[in-house]
């Protein structure tokens, strides 16, 4: 039976003060439960504090150091407080809360609450949950000084976390989230946190009827107003919310904006954290979307609309010639951008933003229509981020619309994080549109190809051990590739790299490196913020192709041995 001994002494000196602490006796029991059935997930649970990575605070729930738990959500609330203390020292200070559908997030939201109430700060408490993008919104509705979401977004049931606004609406970037980490990490013991009771005056709960000032600040983004509500109700929509947020807004903002005829896939749009419909309520899994594609079959309906439990991400699937052909999160985004390029007015220095690791189709068809395009690093919160910098600047560009290839669009500024609710509203008017010319998201997408090359991408990941093992084994990896790059893959040159970490780019440094291939074909290798894997993310291109089909086999197969060779080379 393991003892003690078998942890190493950093980590038992911290199970010890959770067990002799002012912990409650229910998390202490498990601890102990841990320490005699599995000391290396006791281990794992305890060997660092939770850090903030591209989405904020995210990790499995459950006791330790760095899990998520009533404990670790108020140091991190109590953290954020001795920030905006120090930022905002004379003036009064205001948060807003929001939370999922998974469990214990309105429990941790209230507990978030409590701890800013204790510290003197004006709480928002939302009355129900609601998706991210909403309280992105509601932050810069309030004029809060910051939010916080509790959410894990897609990730699988046994995750939540812990997001962080700015009074921008926009995620926490350099310098606000390492100094918020630094006053988490400054906070000896919880003895630390001050709190008092969910009843205190400080806590205002907010309305429901809040939902209304969302709906107002989408509707002037509509672009046919006047079409979407003469023949919005001739689209057919399957909805589903994966157990999660979107239920409470989609339905009604699509509505709004005409499209009337909406079929629930009733039995995935009930509140539940277990998602016992699906795997993982990720809606860019088909699998996931199951149950919405065979309700698309038996409605004869037009479109799968899916949004992940937060409302962020959206997934589409979409019926062409007899067939249910699932999009990916880049032809999405590609077929918006050319709409939107199409049927806008020419603004002057109107500009996209997407991410380094998505589609250069998107740039390629800002260009074309002589609209600008910025790529940023991984996370929406640096879109969110440059739509504030350009805010502050006289001569800065006006956001158009952001996207990144894990399925996160935002269309306007009303928010400032990806926002399946807007892109649910902005997919069906093109999906009318095109409609109306005898045409589907298929056509319009294969339009794009013809007209600009066909595009094609793929993610894969090199997985490690779980816990500090893992980390350890990514973090060897990414210093050998730094160190030791390979010349050629799959017996193509490697025509230039870029390191992100050492040399000299327009964005922040980053832990990414991005290798180019003499036929242009790109890779991106990043470690995730979250969990012990390196991403890789592949791109190739072909403009001379027989035809649509062969060339996207043609580039498939290219990507896919690219993607495999580099894999195994450095494995």
């Amino acid at each position: 039976m393991p003892t003690q001994a078998t942890l190493p002494e950093e980590i038992q000196r911290r199970v010890n003060d959770w067990l002799t602490g002012p912990f409650d006796e229910k998390t202490k029991a498990e601890i102990l439960s841990l320490k005699q059935s599995n000391p290396q997930a006791l281990i794992d649970a305890f060997y660092s504090d939770l850090s903030f990575g591209t989405g904020g605070l995210r990790a499995l729930m459950g006791p330790g150091t760095c899990r998520i738990n009533v404990y670790t959500i108020r140091l991190a609330t109590q953290g954020l407080a001795n920030y905006l203390r120090k930022q905002n020292s004379t003036r009064k200070l205001s948060v807003l809360i929001g939370f999922d559908s998974r469990h214990h997030s309105q429990e941790f939201a209230e507990e978030a609450a409590k701890v800013l109430a204790g510290n003197g700060i004006h709480v928002y408490l939302l009355a129900e949950l609601r998706p991210t993008p909403y309280i992105s919104f509601a932050c810069r509705y309030k004029k809060a000084n910051a939010a916080i979401m509790i959410t894990a977004s897609h990730n699988p049931k046994e995750y939540n976390g812990y997001k962080v606004y700015w009074s921008d609406g926009a995620q926490v970037v350099e310098p606000h989230d390492e100094s918020i980490v630094k006053e988490v990490d400054s906070l000896k013991d919880l003895s630390s946190v001050k709190m008092t009771s969910l009843n205190d005056p400080l806590i205002e709960i907010v309305p429901t009827s809040l939902d209304d000032h969302y709906l107002s600040a989408i509707a002037p983004l509509q672009h046919f107003p006047k079409e979407c509500q003469k023949n919005g109700a001739s689209l057919k929509i399957v909805y589903t919310s994966l157990h999660g947020t979107g239920i409470t807004m989609v339905p009604k903002a699509l509505k709004a904006w005409g499209f009337s005829t909406i079929h629930l896939v009733e039995n995935q749009v009930t509140i539940d954290g277990d998602f016992p419909t699906v795997k993982f309520p990720n809606p860019e899994y088909k699998e996931t979307l199951a149950l919405g594609i065979k309700h698309l079959e038996k409605t004869g309906s037009d479109i799968v609309l899916a949004t992940d439990p937060d409302a962020d991400r959206i997934g589409i699937v979409v019926r062409h010639q007899g067939k249910s052909v699932l999009l990916n999160g880049n032809e999405i985004a590609a077929i918006c951008v050319d709409y939107l390029s199409e049927v806008l007015p020419k603004i002057e220095k109107g500009a996209f933003v997407t991410t380094i690791v998505s589609t250069p189709l998107l740039k390629k068809i800002a260009e074309n229509n002589h609209m600008a395009c910025f790529e940023v690093l991984t996370g929406f919160k640096y879109i969110g981020e440059k739509i504030h910098v350009w805010e502050l600047s006289k001569e800065g560009y006006q956001f158009i619309f952001g996207a990144e290839e894990s399925y996160g669009y935002l269309l306007g500024t009303h928010a400032r994080d990806k926002d399946a609710i807007i892109a649910a509203c902005l997919i069906a008017e093109i999906t009318l549109h095109a409609k109306m010319q005898g045409e589907t998201l298929v056509d319009l997408l294969n339009r794009i190809y013809k007209k600009y090359g066909i595009f094609r991408e793929k993610q894969i990941a090199i997985n490690f051990s779980p816990g500090k093992e893992g980390m350890e084994q990514m973090a060897a990896m990414m210093r050998r590739l730094r160190s030791s790059p390979p010349k050629t893959i799959h017996g193509q040159s490697v025509a230039s790299i870029e390191d992100y970490m050492t040399q000299k780019t327009d964005l922040p440094k980053s832990d990414v490196l991005l290798l180019r291939l003499e036929d242009h074909t790109r890779l991106v290798i990043r470690p995730s913020g979250t969990e012990p894997k390196i991403k890789i993310y592949g791109s190739v291109s072909s403009e001379n192709f027989e035809s649509i089909e062969s060339g996207i086999v043609e580039c498939d197969v290219r990507l896919d041995r690219y993607l495999e060779s580099f894999k195994k080379d450095v494995s």
